[in-house]
């Protein structure tokens, strides 16, 4: 499916397909990778697997089965998939890509749902298997169709989450599942029908729920080696999680004959945080991974390890270390990759609101005083880094006007020293643009947003000074901007609130679809935004209401002041989560008299209400202790203590599956402003969690909050005077306003 438009619109952004990252092979002539588009004329979603021939850029259809995930490389040559069947079994896939669905085979069947597959070559025709399932209380895989139904509803919890995002646990728990992979005589693959639970026997579970992923485990010819939440620890109150080690020689060959190896836990002195991202070495020996040193602290700085040794995994190095274990490189990496000759690292870390690529090395056993890392890629938000046969390394990026790019680290033809490279327009060659060097084109899946109407004119930077130190905010404007003319603004909170809004696409909060209804969308990362270093992020901690506060109505002064294309007498503010905190905080304050509306997604509007949450380690943290050791604190930053300034237009909108902020928060936002007789409307959704991922709902919240805005500013409302009802567009909306 093919989305040009001259008008960037909430149904461009949710029909627009979405590409997953891309999956080169070995030399990344052949790209795999996943899309999904929707319809809003047919109500409906079409997944495809599809491949890129990358010189001639061509791509086909590998196949449109919606139950087909899971896509890898076995060889150059061949692929295979995870398709899941309606009796829960899952079927393991292997074909010719070029020609799938005539080449196609059952390799073998697992006997449950599993994701996050991970295939190993051990040489031979033999792969290693690794893959994510659902462990039942006797280690057995999980399969739901065939699970025994209870008489009862009742749910009876004695510790640890009671509910976890968008759900109400059971006594299953993520485990890693392993087997093998070998290729026969006659050249096809045949799946060892045996699994391995490999935390069997243990309270471990990973990946670690929520988001856990591939991200959470690694496999290498020796074994093992994943991420786990410390078992002996309440998980609702701790963040602390461990790397563990399971491995030996002959790991994979003895897989079913021998006993298990005994799992390991790596233990590091003054680091009692979450460690995460392991990774083994090219070679297969050395793994490195991410630690923070501080228990219940989700945003602490992550820092670099490196186990040189996985036989000794207690002789570990911390890379950019400093006697006081703070480190001395000041970002916080997400996640890591080894060069092909395990010299060099490569991080994906935030850098002043961009995701950049760094690369450090070589990594040696007394690390103290290696130099920092240097910037390596910049520009846009990268994604995923997936290093190539020959050093390369394929990215996979956005940006504020591009919801996908695909390019090329050409490491390997690198002569020298050479600045850093920046992300490429279009599909200009990588060496076309005089006095900087941009990463090789592989594929745009917008052509840097032009397909959607957008360009990169749109996007600029601002600079003000706030309350402790200077602030940086994104600007979008529309794509028919006048500088002579005066426009709305759209003032945007991000969440977190250790977040920030960087150059990267969204398909929820996506700055570029207020703009083009209109609006200057500024974006401020406040006291408390990722990736201006550590201490920026620290400050937040027991200032929900104060510095970030001081920072954004300081913005809006300096917008005043200085920006004399937004109309600030027409100002409205939108926010998500701590956004929408801030939005309520912002309406029992002075702040709240310069905006002619606000919007609140998902917002605290109590802090004691925080206790219904189930990640509480949070709010202990950032409100600098628990509700009844510090009650001050909590009362300090609460919303509703200032409930009777409330007087501003206010939307509330709140979803019934988000256990995060539970929706007594937005209930009580919105009797609060009814009571008080302040124009108001709710928006809920009884089938979205914190976010609304459904499309026919994203829609619904677009004109929603597009109407409310565009109303109280004085634009064309998005839907025209549209009454929307019943099952129009196959959304039930049952929406009562009451004035």
């Amino acid at each position: 499916m093919t989305i040009r438009a001259t008008k960037f619109t909430p149904e461009v952004l949710l029909e627009a397909p979405r590409r997953s990252e891309g999956l080169p092979n070995s030399d990344a002539s052949q790209v795999l990778y996943g899309v999904s588009t929707y319809s809003f004329a047919d109500h409906a979603k079409k997944s495809e697997i599809r491949i890129l021939d990358v010189e001639s850029q061509q791509t086909s259809l590998v196949t449109d089965d919606k139950a087909a995930s899971e896509p890898a490389w076995i060889d150059d040559e061949t692929i295979v998939l995870l398709i899941s069947q309606d009796d829960g079994t899952t079927s393991v896939v292997v074909g010719d890509p070029r020609n799938f669905e005539k080449s196609k085979y059952v390799a073998g069947t697992i006997p449950g749902p599993v994701g996050d597959l991970k295939i190993k070559d051990l040489g031979a025709g033999w792969y290693g298997l690794a893959f994510s399932g659902k462990a039942q209380p006797d280690d057995s895989l999980y399969n739901p169709e065939k699970a025994k139904k209870p008489l009862s509803s009742g749910r009876l919890y004695n510790g640890g989450f009671a509910r976890h995002w968008d759900h109400w646990t059971d006594q299953n728990r993520n485990s890693i599942w392993l087997t093998k992979l070998h290729k026969k005589d006659d050249g096809k693959f045949e799946l060892n029908p045996k699994l391995k639970n490999a935390l069997e026997g243990t309270k471990l579970s990973s990946p670690i729920e929520p988001f856990g992923g591939k991200d959470h485990f690694d496999i290498s010819r020796y074994g093992l080696v994943f991420t786990s939440k410390d078992s002996k620890l309440n998980p609702a109150t701790h963040t602390k999680t461990n790397i563990h080690i399971v491995a030996k020689q002959g790991f994979w060959h003895n897989l079913f004959y021998e006993e298990f190896p005994e799992i390991k836990e790596v233990s590091i002195d003054g680091f009692e945080g979450a460690s995460t991202s392991p990774v083994w070495s090219t070679s297969g020996k050395m793994i490195a991974f991410l630690s923070m040193r501080t228990d219940g602290y989700e945003s602490d700085k992550n820092q670099p390890f490196i186990i040189h040794d996985y036989t000794q995994p207690s002789e570990l190095t911390p890379i950019f270390a400093t006697k006081d274990g703070k480190g001395k490189w000041d970002r916080s990496p997400q996640s890591l990759a080894w060069s092909p000759d395990d010299w060099h690292l490569y991080f994906l870390a935030e850098e002043h609101g961009r995701g950049s690529l760094f690369s450090a090395g070589p990594p040696t056993a007394k690390d103290q005083d290696s130099p920092l890392p240097s910037l390596l890629v910049k520009g846009g938000s990268i994604g995923a880094a997936s290093v190539l046969s020959n050093g390369d390394i394929f990215l996979t990026s956005t940006s504020l006007i591009e919801n996908s790019l695909y390019s090329i680290v050409p490491l390997s033809a690198r002569q020298g020293h050479i600045d850093a490279y920046t992300l490429p327009i279009d599909d200009r060659p990588f060496d076309s643009q005089p006095g900087s060097l941009t990463t090789r084109y592989v594929s745009s899946n917008t052509r840097s947003g032009s397909m959607f109407g957008l360009s990169r004119k749109q996007v600029d930077e601002i600079h003000y000074p706030g309350a402790k130190r200077d602030v940086h905010a994104w600007v979008v404007k529309p794509s028919n901007f006048d500088a002579s003319k005066s426009y709305p603004l759209a003032y945007l909170i991000h969440g977190g609130p250790q977040g920030a809004w960087t150059d990267g696409w969204s398909t929820r909060w996506n700055p570029a679809v207020f703009a083009e209804q209109g609006y200057v969308v500024i974006c401020p990362n406040p006291t408390g935004s990722t990736s201006y270093g550590q201490d920026f992020v620290d400050a937040i901690r027991g200032q929900w209401g104060g510095l970030p506060y001081e920072d954004i109505a300081l913005g809006f002064d300096y917008i005043k002041t200085n920006l004399k294309y937004v109309d600030t007498d027409r100002a409205v503010a939108l926010g998500a989560s701590y956004g929408g905190y801030m939005m309520n905080w912002v309406q029992g304050h002075d702040l709240g008299r310069e905006f002619k509306a606000l919007v609140t997604h998902d917002g605290v509007f109590s802090m004691s209400g925080q206790m219904a949450s189930e990640e509480l380690y949070f709010p202990f943290h950032d409100l600098t202790g628990t509700l009844w050791d510090k009650p001050e604190e909590w009362a300090k930053w609460d919303p509703s203590r200032f409930t009777k300034n409330w007087d501003t237009p206010h939307l509330i909108i709140h979803s019934e599956l988000d256990y995060r902020l539970t929706i007594s928060e937005g209930l009580a936002a919105y009797n609060v402003l009814q009571s008080r007789g302040v124009e108001s409307q709710l928006l809920t959704f009884p089938d979205e969690n914190h976010w609304v991922l459904k499309h026919e709902n994203g829609l619904m919240w677009h004109e929603v909050v597009l109407d409310w805005i565009n109303k109280h500013v004085g634009l064309q409302k998005y839907t025209e005077g549209r009454e929307r009802a019943g099952m129009e567009m196959g959304v039930e909306m049952d929406k009562l306003t009451l004035h």
